[in-house]
């Protein structure tokens, strides 16, 4: 899911077993279609057409790149931030890359592997944040400060 929450496949009208050129062809016809230029005449409708572009582009940029798309698909795009530079992208693509190994030699899914590593970020941040949890009184969690 995109930051907004809508799927870039959808946005863009295709399946995710698109090929490069068929994210190419979906982009230009959908930029062409929403373009706010083509919308500047209707009032009503030139918000949303500015909206929609922005999510065309948006999920163009995603899909058309081979290392963040393998990202996206893991469901792992929401760790990335804008500053992030190329070498935590690198480094996400090889987690996923790792991730599709092990699920092919053990059985564990890919989402079982997602799992486990947000659980682990979330344990690191609980400690960087300061939290940690208190597992007793009938496996009630609440949070505590060290």
């Amino acid at each position: 899911m995109s930051k907004s929450g809508t799927c870039y496949y959808s946005v863009l009208g295709i399946c995710e077993q698109a090929s490069p050129s068929e994210i190419r062809e979906a982009y230009r016809r959908q930029a062409l279609k929403w373009h706010p230029d083509r919308w500047m005449k209707n009032p009503n409708v030139s918000g949303e057409a500015k909206k929609r572009f922005q999510q065309i582009q948006e999920a163009y940029s995603v899909l058309s790149d081979k290392g963040k798309r393998k990202i996206y698909d893991a469901g792992l795009l929401g760790l990335l931030t804008d500053d992030d530079d190329e070498g935590f992208l690198n480094f996400m693509q090889e987690m996923v890359l790792m991730m599709q190994n092990v699920e092919s030699k053990e059985g564990n899914s890919l989402e079982d592997l997602q799992g486990s590593l947000m659980d682990m970020m979330a344990e690191d941040e609980r400690r960087i944040f300061g939290f940690e949890w208190d597992s007793s009184q009938n496996a009630k969690k609440r949070a505590r400060f060290c």
